[in-house]
């Protein structure tokens, strides 16, 4: 089974969101079988920033959806968008 590269913007409830606090909780959501490549803040407007999460995993049935479960399941995140799925 091949891998795939998944690009998601997590974008936070607001700019008090520590973005630090909320890159270990992503960390430590994650489904086992996924690890985290790189993780990138960007600007929005007027102070709010996201992450740009960039995480390998296997290319199995269900796609990027446990992935997505999982962080917006943490508290502090508004939305998640997957920007990019591609094969390895």
């Amino acid at each position: 089974m091949a891998d795939v590269v998944v690009q998601m913007k997590v974008l936070p409830e607001d700019i008090d969101v520590d973005l630090n606090k909320l890159q270990e909780q992503i960390r430590e959501s994650l489904p086992e079988n996924v690890r985290i490549y790189k993780v990138v803040e960007e600007h929005i407007a007027f102070g709010l920033k996201c992450l740009k999460v960039t995480v390998i995993m296997p290319d199995a049935e269900g796609g990027t959806e446990p992935v997505e479960q999982a962080i917006s399941s943490i508290k502090g995140v508004s939305r998640v968008e997957v920007e990019l799925v591609s094969r390895m």
